[in-house]
């Protein structure tokens, strides 16, 4: 299990959009993807528990938990060897850890808790709450925006992973973004 959950090595920036649910991380995702011409990673858990949602009326549960995280990886390591400049990323594993401490009371399957802070990301785009709440088969938690918001956040800092919050209009967050990873691309090279 834990091979399955591990990046597999790439020479790609990797990027992750990191944050609440409904505050715009696949749009973001899908226009740095088109502004860098690159590779972006789709959220798996999303994929996964729609077609649950769909074919049975069933939320997640937490032996959901680890078949997400397989996906995702599965996803981030097929992609990251199709680019050798920028991946995008619509979430990862650390993402997956907090909202499993949220929904299931701190209970994290200690192998993503692991491996969900061993896996790399060169920059996090929290996005911020002050975009509108749309409404779909598995968002639920509309009135814990800020709440949520904070969680992220936290992790983040308490980890001290490199971040920079995006808020404002679509064009602002794209702009910010980008003037960001410009700057990380020339200190790669």
């Amino acid at each position: 299990m834990e091979e399955k959950l591990k990046q597999q090595p790439s020479s790609c920036l990797k990027i992750v959009l990191f944050g609440p649910e409904s505050t715009g991380k696949t749009t973001l995702s899908k226009q740095l993807a088109v502004y860098y011409e690159c590779q972006w990673v789709p959220e798996y858990m999303r994929i996964y528990l729609q077609k649950k949602w769909d074919e049975e009326k069933k939320t997640c549960t937490y032996e959901d938990i680890l078949p997400i995280a397989t996906g995702q990886m599965k996803l981030e390591n097929r992609l990251a060897q199709k680019t050798n400049k920028i991946l995008i990323c619509d979430t990862n594993l650390l993402e997956l850890k907090v909202y499993s401490e949220v929904y299931y009371k701190e209970k994290v399957p200690e192998i993503l808790r692991k491996i969900s802070l061993e896996n790399v990301y060169h920059l996090y785009l929290l996005t911020y709450i002050d975009t509108p709440w749309v409404p779909d088969d598995l968002r639920d938690k509309p009135h814990h925006r800020e709440e949520m918001f904070l969680r992220f956040k936290n992790c983040l800092e308490h980890y001290n992973l490199p971040y920079v919050t995006l808020k404002g209009s679509k064009t602002s967050r794209v702009r910010k973004a980008t003037q960001i990873i410009d700057q990380l691309r020339k200190e790669k090279k």
